[in-house]
């Protein structure tokens, strides 16, 4: 190894590299003007500049002073333990310059005791031009899949221990894609952008598609400056890949004070227990169907509903699982919304045997049973003589002590009820019930 490049290696190893303010290093004759984009700090550079030719027609440094002459070093692939000494360098007081430079070449500036870093990349050795652009036949359930016809690789710059670093084109692919929204329950559809490195390859987009639309490729960020950015559309492109959200609701009854609870804050509880099911599906959804099954695994599915939404009924005891299934129109790509799980508690039926209707309003004014999971029930009232005072059908309802508008006097009644629990459990109760005593106010009866 030279004394110059072991030289250049030592400071590579030992020197603290940072960022100028502004950059001492000038591209002069160029068509277009320069860009600079920041290396990556990994790279051990101040800087990479992107000129538009093949080559660099002058490159200038502006040295802090006129004392020392800068040494100038050129670096390939191989990085800067192998640069070579530059010999052509003019300098005018303390300006140092190169002609007709190579791009797609590291540079080192030797200054006294100071270094400067540098890669030049000739654009024109990485030109992009996109000639189509299409949907590829591998696109599947899971992705879409762009084949590009043209030219535009990933441009490369080697940092100074010779490591490959990407340099970012931001070529651009735009599309159309929907995205769920949770807060307003429902799917919007939104402008995708991806930013890409090359177009030598398939692009991959993920998330699939889930809406119509076509793909545009454009770019890149070096054209764009220049003003003479490329690009390319797909024809409208019609989605395979499907996705879903669910959500279930239950039904409450205007009054259900008298249930018993089940315990769990889960769907269920008691029976008959109404709940409603929702799906929201993305464009390529075409058959629909909610699966009710007696095991997690929907092993043993009881019922198979089409439709997009349902709403149904729970009356046996036991748990369900309840899930949605989409699909496409050939059925290729399938989706499934979360599972739910209904319980429904084992039947349970009592009855009071006081109440105090007239005596103080919303305290035991009305005899009602407490109940749990009745999926039918009929009650009678009597009094002592078999007249019938009352009859009703919910076991959520309950009697108010009236017979023809009017509150009966106190003393003993008798219920007698049949019902049926949703674990198929019968039931056929009767007994009494006593009307206490209360202060008699107009309208009141004075007997049965």
């Amino acid at each position: 190894m030279s004394i110059n490049k072991y030289y250049i290696v030592t400071a590579l190893i030992f020197m603290s590299i940072g960022m100028a303010a502004a950059s001492p290093v000038t591209v002069n004759g160029t068509p277009l003007p320069p860009i600079a984009v920041t290396a990556d700090k990994s790279s051990g550079l101040d800087e990479v500049l992107v000129v538009n030719s093949v080559y660099a027609p002058e490159v200038s440094y502006e040295s802090s002073s006129t004392s020392t002459r800068p040494k100038w070093y050129r670096y390939s692939s191989l990085g800067g333990g192998y640069a070579e000494e530059i010999a052509n360098v003019s300098y005018d007081g303390n300006m140092s310059a190169i002609s007709n430079a190579d791009t797609d070449m590291g540079y080192i500036i030797e200054d006294g005791d100071s270094r400067y870093y540098f890669w030049i990349v000739g654009y024109e050795n990485h030109d992009l031009d996109i000639t189509s652009v299409s949907v590829s036949d591998e696109s599947d359930c899971d992705r879409t899949v762009l084949n590009v016809s043209g030219k535009g690789s990933e441009i490369h710059y080697y940092g100074i221990n010779g490591r490959r670093f990407i340099l970012p084109r931001e070529i651009e692919v735009r599309y159309l894609n929907l995205e769920w929204n949770d807060e307003r329950k429902n799917y919007e559809q939104t402008e995708q952008i991806k930013s890409i490195d090359g177009i030598d390859h398939a692009i991959l987009i993920t998330p699939p598609v889930y809406c119509a639309t076509s793909f545009t490729i454009e770019g890149d960020r070096f054209l764009k400056v220049w003003n003479r950015q490329v690009s390319a559309s797909t024809p409208t492109y019609h989605p395979v890949a499907v996705e879903c959200h669910t959500s279930a609701t239950q039904a409450e009854g205007d009054d259900n004070s008298n249930q018993i609870s089940s315990g769990g804050d889960g769907l269920g509880g008691s029976a008959p227990a109404e709940i409603e099911f929702n799906a929201y599906i993305t464009d390529a959804v075409i058959h629909t169907e909610w699966q009710i099954s007696t095991d997690p695994d929907f092993g043993n599915i009881e019922y198979r509903l089409n439709g997009q939404d349902l709403s149904f009924t729970f009356r046996d005891e036991g748990t369900r699982y309840v899930r949605f299934v989409g699909s496409n129109d050939n059925g290729s790509c399938e989706t499934y919304g979360d599972t739910y799980t209904v319980s429904i508690g084992a039947s349970e039926l009592k009855c009071p045997n006081a109440f105090s209707p007239g005596a103080s309003e919303g305290v035991n004014d009305e005899w009602k049973v407490a109940y749990r999971s009745i999926v039918d029930f009929e009650c009678w009232i009597f009094d002592r003589y078999g007249t019938k005072m009352y009859h009703f059908t919910d076991p959520s309802a309950g009697w108010d002590g009236c017979y023809r508008g009017k509150l009966v006097s106190p003393g003993v009644y008798y219920y007698v009820i049949k019902a049926k629990g949703a674990d198929g459990k019968n039931y056929k109760l009767s007994g009494d019930i006593n009307i206490l005593r209360y202060k008699g106010r107009k309208g009141v009866n004075s007997g049965s």
